[in-house]
């Protein structure tokens, strides 16, 4: 096993990687597979593409398209031109789409053939746009990716990368309506990739067989694949979360290793193939994002047969927090609810509304420290004073620790809710239900929901005239966000509670919906 030093930037590493390794496999893709050396030749050609493009240090390049070997290609190649990679997620309505592209002022846009017609529509409404690069067949006046990189000379361009330097940009949901870009660097980078070289990055050896599935717009999915190929792993891609596809490549490929949110690890226990399936090449599964059973694990550690690790964190922590080692996923120690122990070097405390830390037992807001913490949101100064004080980031998640220092999600401070591990603000829904004239309130709450953990609820005030039903309701929303963020159930009532001040009691809504529950969240 070869550990590199963890010295210099992300792309020092990542460089150091292909010289030390260059003859491994760093990916396989749909049959499609490249050597270190190979992947490290392709990203000269895209750093220096884009360096002929015109795009500055510092400048963003925004990529629109599933999962494939082309992105961890595309990210190598953006650092090495000391440009930013804008992860944009594919979900996401026109609308939306249109509104990353232009806060992120993306010069360069990568987009997936699925994608084509979306950009069609909005491609006029970015200004800072220079040009559109296909990663299929070329479209119109658009170049194809493979014409593009490929018509470019095939030397590392050398730049100088900074620790401050942004590595790539993560959108959230946004708490207003309006997503935010999370500025992630190199030092975030190389603090979190350090912290998981001494928890569960272990088992992580040369060679090792890591599935990258989650998509990579998302930190899980980018961190996936950039610790695969910092320890020198192959990684076996795919578009997109396929339960069926996922079974048979974990014992077709012998997948050693891999990341399941909650949702995808109950989809692959119900899969009639799973009986089937030969999990003995498995040795560690590292789970997250949202909560998940106590039976569904139980029962996935004893089909599956190997490490589980649970991870808790956000894209704002480089997806660091807590964690919990295999040794404490048995039922008798009672901490399958717990998301772990505080990560090294990363603090974590639960405090009140006067950022007075609690005691055991104690409910509330969990705050975290460390170098994995985001530079800050990108041009959101106001949200960057109320998420980061005195260097703690703000989770916006409610929680307590036990007496041996474990922690367990209890609530959410704000009003997001989690659905199949994706992050979703009632504000956003709610100014979608608005824009239709015939509501004149609307209030969006989580309820629990077997499959996702949680599922989006509209609450109505129709007009006295409408005669508007859920279903017309559900389908205006899916033309304004996109389709996971819209209702799935549709409450009618005639007038929404609200504190003196105007603000939705989304509790009031909510609660009803929870009892019986030990906590509020699925």
């Amino acid at each position: 096993m070869n550990r590199l030093p963890l010295k210099g930037s992300l792309v020092d590493i990542f460089r150091l990687r292909a010289k030390e390794t260059p003859d491994l496999m760093v990916s396989k893709f749909q049959g499609r597979e490249f050597t270190y050396r190979e992947y490290d030749q392709n990203a000269n050609k895209v750093a220096m593409g884009i360096i002929k493009e015109g795009c500055m240090p510092n400048s963003r390049v925004a990529f629109l398209a599933k999962n494939s070997d082309y992105f961890f290609e595309f990210l190598y190649g953006t650092m090495k031109s000391r440009t930013v990679t804008v992860g944009v997620n594919w979900r996401l309505a026109p609308p939306e789409v249109s509104y990353v592209l232009n806060d992120s002022k993306s010069e360069i846009l990568f987009v997936g053939p699925e994608f084509y017609n979306l950009v069609e529509q909005i491609k006029d409404e970015i200004p800072t746009l220079k040009k559109i690069i296909t990663m299929g067949e070329s479209k119109n006046s658009w170049v194809d990716y493979i014409s593009w990189r490929d018509s470019q000379k095939a030397e590392d361009p050398e730049m100088e990368s900074h620790l401050q330097d942004d590595v790539i940009q993560l959108y959230t949901s946004g708490t207003t309506g309006h997503p935010k870009g999370v500025q992630i660097t190199n030092e975030n980078y190389i603090d979190a990739i350090s912290i998981i070289d001494e928890t569960w990055g272990k088992e992580w050896y040369e060679g090792s067989v890591n599935l990258v599935c989650s998509p990579v717009f998302h930190i899980a999915g980018t961190n996936m694949g950039v610790m695969g190929i910092v320890f020198g792993c192959k990684n076996i891609i795919i578009p997109e979360v396929d339960p069926e596809l996922i079974l048979s490549l974990i014992e077709s490929e012998k997948i050693e290793l891999a990341l399941l949110v909650p949702a995808i690890i109950l989809f692959l226990l119900q899969h009639p193939n799973c009986d089937k399936t030969d999990f003995s090449s498995l040795r560690q599964v590292i789970y997250g994002a949202s909560p998940i059973a106590e039976d569904t694990l139980v029962k996935a550690i004893d089909v599956m047969g190997c490490d589980f690790w649970q991870v808790y964190g956000l894209t704002e922590t480089t997806g660091l927090g807590t964690t919990m080692e295999p040794k404490d996923h048995v039922p008798e120690k009672g901490k399958l609810r717990s998301c772990g122990k505080p990560y090294p070097r990363v603090e974590v405390k639960v405090v009140d509304r006067d950022n007075n830390e609690l005691p055991v037992s104690e409910v509330g807001e969990i705050i975290i420290k460390g170098k994995c913490i985001m530079k800050g949101y990108w041009n959101k100064p106001e949200a960057n004073a109320e998420s980061i004080i005195n260097d703690w980031f703000y989770t916006g998640d409610a929680g307590y620790f036990d007496e041996e220092g474990f922690l367990y999600i209890h609530d959410r401070v704000k009003d997001m809710i989690v659905s199949g591990g994706e992050n979703i603000y009632p504000a956003e829904v709610e100014n979608a239900l608005m824009a239709h004239p015939e509501i004149s309130d609307a209030a969006v709450i989580g309820v629990p929901d077997e499959k996702w953990g949680e599922a989006v609820k509209g609450v109505i005030v129709l007009d006295a005239s409408s005669n508007l039903s859920d279903e017309e309701i559900i389908g205006f929303t899916r033309t304004k966000i996109a389709g996971y963020k819209c209702p799935k159930s549709i409450d009618f009532i005639e007038e929404l509670p609200r504190n003196p001040g105007g603000k939705i009691l989304r509790r009031e809504l909510r609660d009803p919906y929870w009892i019986g529950k030990d906590r509020n969240v699925s």
